[in-house]
């Protein structure tokens, strides 16, 4: 099951327009559109320790403020007070615009993905309280909470996730 979860990062890049009702909170980028122009100012709200529910368990991400033209970050699932797997993060700017990298790896820290293979969701759009990068949208409701968006598949069935998170302190 765990593994899974898990999959909906690794299929995502096959997917290129969704209709906005079937996704209202995900954008895609269309055939060669390129990325907009766009730096770390963006997204320096999502900088904290932040917590919330999913899968059936606790859900926790750690944002470093940014440094050296990037963010990292972190997530785990813990269910039944059990690391499931984490993930590690990058927001980074490059070529003027940014990028949003990750990789997955089980409770062991034995990789998911190929050595040197990340999961890369490119931008699409920034606004005052939303980032949109490829099928992953980071919302800021306030300083206290953020929302995730992210494209999962399942079994060949597409949907929109939402992960809510409150700051931990």
């Amino acid at each position: 099951m765990i593994k899974k979860i898990g999959l909906y990062l690794l299929t995502l890049f096959c997917f290129n327009v969704f209709g906005a009702d079937k996704f209202p909170n995900l954008l895609f980028l269309k055939n060669k559109q390129a990325s907009p122009v766009a730096n770390l100012e963006a997204v320096e709200w999502l900088s904290g320790h932040w917590r919330g529910q999913a899968f059936g368990g606790q859900i926790e991400e750690v944002w470093s403020p940014a440094l050296g033209g990037s963010m990292m970050g972190a997530f785990k699932l813990v269910v039944d007070n059990q690391v499931q797997f984490y993930e590690i993060e990058t927001i980074s700017e490059e070529n003027e615009t940014l990028i949003f990298r990750l990789k997955h790896f089980s409770k062991d820290l034995k990789g998911w993905e190929e050595k040197n293979e990340t999961k890369d969701f490119k931008l699409v759009k920034v606004t005052k309280h939303k980032v949109f990068f490829n099928g992953l949208t980071l919302e800021k409701v306030d300083d206290n909470e953020i929302n995730i968006y992210v494209a999962i598949e399942d079994s060949g069935i597409t949907k929109e996730e939402k992960f809510t998170y409150i700051r931990y302190k």
